[in-house]
């Protein structure tokens, strides 16, 4: 979606498509630093994304989408700061606020120019919906 900070999208809402997330994301990116930004439904098995997430993401947004079955943003916050810490968890109630957050985090302490950082948004198809139509495309 823009070059830098490299922006990906994906729509893994479970565990076993975001194991296919990670793996791709291992295996085909050489990201120095990568921030996600999650949002997912409430029935949605929102630890185990986690737990999958937690050794590539440098740090974590967590905001809530536009269903209105979304996880409430500090629900989501909880169950990230167990598995990531409180230091790297951050809470952004609205999906603009949580992309800006974490675009800037990416941005930061980063030496010479940004090839090589991204944001991840991911936990959801709406999730992935909204942030497109954020986005403009």
């Amino acid at each position: 979606m823009r070059t830098a900070p490299t922006i990906l999208l994906d729509g893994a809402h479970n565990p076993h498509g975001m194991t296919a997330t990670v793996t791709a994301l291992q295996e085909e990116f050489a990201f120095s630093k990568l921030v996600g930004v999650l949002a997912v439904l409430g029935d949605k098995d929102a630890a185990g994304l986690l737990e999958l997430l937690e050794p590539v993401l440098d740090s974590l947004v967590v905001t809530r989408n536009s269903s209105p079955r979304a996880m409430p943003a500090e629900e989501l916050a909880a169950l990230a700061r167990e598995v990531f810490g409180p230091d790297r968890v951050e809470v952004a109630e609205e999906m603009p606020d949580a992309i800006e957050s974490a675009v800037a985090q990416a941005e930061t302490d980063v030496p010479g120019e940004l090839a090589g950082v991204g944001v991840l948004i991911t936990g959801s198809v709406v999730t992935v919906a909204d942030a497109r139509r954020l986005l403009k495309r």
